[in-house]
């Protein structure tokens, strides 16, 4: 970058200026802004859906509502905005687009499965604000270096990488502006959207979800919660020879900002071109992580987003970040998946049905035809357990099964059953470490791992 300072000599960071200007965009903070973008959404696609209806008057048809609220244009309308406003609302649709269609309907979900892309970062003014508020003008006499263009932006925020005095190297997480505030009216206007006509299922209620969420991510928008949880595993994983996980900077981070030593690593898609043996043993131990997590820590890390699990060719171990999305899990809820699993390895069929029914997959209202469907969900799922041999998770076509059936149960808009948030917080976790063991094309003895937790 041009106009290098030596900062040893100047006591003043290298502030590298160097920017994305054509892929930065600013982050709407304020409460009305925010609202202004979601409402401006609202009224572009209910003015397209008059449009598109009035067409279909004209050519004698009756309009049809679902079909006119998901069009490609509308979803991608919808997409766009969630994206530029980033925060809560681009998290909401980041969760909802691995709903798989349990909730919303094919259209809408393969659509915002591109918000799982990283988002735009903000541009360097605004991150200049942003820093001056949280650490004081003049932070940058503090590094020797600093770099304002983020090697990763997310929803919740970006993330830069600096250097101090002392060589020591950070990753810095910086979080949107108006984040925090704006968590709950960004929820409610998203859930506004969601309740437009052919979405949901007539009388199905989101209200207990909507909740969840938003507790979900007043907890994700606080870093010094997040630094807590960060430390918490840190201590569970200090023996693991597997595992390395970043260490904080208390002088750096705030509620506001979180920075963490540096860990130099690959992607873990570049694993796709390593041995065979190495593949297994990283899905492999991911998965199995995902159990102690659920059986034995009582708290899970339920994003998983392949970026928050990276690779370290030197030393063959996994780096976890990311310790936003952490929760409790309720020693019942460990129970009752503990029944069910061991219900799975039995091969008894009442027992999974009872039990199913216990952790609230569905109710004794649901009718027996959606219980069937959710149950052969299930079972496909189930199914790499039942073997004795490890499971080829590249040349098997079990996500595409598990899709269809999804797609199934998603466009039968009789369903009106929602699973408990935690429930769904944790399929979340489960199905992300499915995608992860097919992405790598690894084979794992799925039973043996999960015979340990009986």
């Amino acid at each position: 970058s041009p106009n290098v300072s030596d900062g040893r000599q100047q006591q003043k960071a290298h502030v590298s200026s160097k920017y994305p200007h054509d892929r930065d965009a600013p982050v709407p903070s304020g409460r009305l802004s925010r609202l202004f973008n979601l409402g401006g959404m609202a009224a572009g696609i209910a003015g397209r859906m008059a449009v598109d209806g009035l067409q279909q008057i004209a050519e004698g048809k009756r309009p049809d509502l679902p079909g006119l609220l998901l069009t490609p244009a509308n979803a991608l309308r919808f997409t766009e905005r969630l994206s530029h406003m980033r925060g809560a609302a681009m998290k909401l649709g980041q969760m909802l687009s691995m709903d798989a269609g349990a909730i919303l309907p094919a259209e809408l979900t393969s659509v915002l499965s591109q918000l799982r892309e990283n988002a735009k970062p903000m541009p360097a003014a605004q991150l200049q604000r942003v820093l001056d508020a949280q650490w004081g003008t003049g932070w940058q006499t503090r590094f020797v270096r600093f770099d304002m263009r983020p090697f990763a932006a997310a929803s919740i925020g970006q993330v830069h990488r600096a250097r101090l005095p002392n060589g020591q190297q950070l990753a810095i997480k910086v979080q949107y502006p108006g984040v925090r505030a704006s968590i709950d009216s960004d929820v409610d206007n998203v859930a506004a959207l969601m309740r437009l006509p052919g979405l949901l299922p007539r009388g199905m209620d989101i209200a207990p979800l909507i909740a969840e969420a938003k507790h979900q991510l007043r907890e994700e928008a606080d870093y010094l919660s997040e630094a807590r949880r960060l430390a918490q595993f840190r201590t569970l994983l200090e023996t693991s020879g597997t595992f390395v996980l970043p260490e904080l900077n208390f002088d750096f981070s705030t509620s506001e900002i979180l920075s963490m030593t540096y860990i130099e690593s690959v992607p873990l898609e570049a694993l796709v071109r390593a041995d065979q043996n190495t593949r297994d043993q990283v899905a492999t131990d991911l998965i199995e992580l995902t159990l102690r997590e659920l059986f034995e820590f009582g708290i899970m890390q339920t994003d998983p987003n392949l970026a928050n699990y990276r690779w370290q060719p030197d030393s063959g171990k996994i780096v976890l970040l990311d310790f936003g999305a952490t929760r409790a899990i309720a020693p019942t809820l460990a129970k009752d998946f503990r029944t069910l699993l061991n219900a799975v390895l039995d091969g008894d069929a009442e027992l999974i049905r009872t039990a199913m029914q216990t952790i609230g997959y569905f109710d004794a209202n649901v009718a027996a035809r959606h219980q069937r469907l959710i149950l052969q969900m299930f079972n496909t799922a189930m199914a790499p357990l039942r073997q004795g041999l490890p499971f080829d998770f590249g040349s098997s076509d079990l996500l595409e099964r598990l899709r269809d059936t999804g797609l199934a149960i998603g466009n039968d808009r009789d369903l009106k059953h929602v699973p408990p948030a935690q429930t769904l917080f944790l399929h979340r976790k489960i199905g992300g470490m499915y995608l992860m063991a097919a992405k790598l094309k690894a084979r794992v003895d799925l039973r043996r791992i999960v015979e340990r937790y009986r």
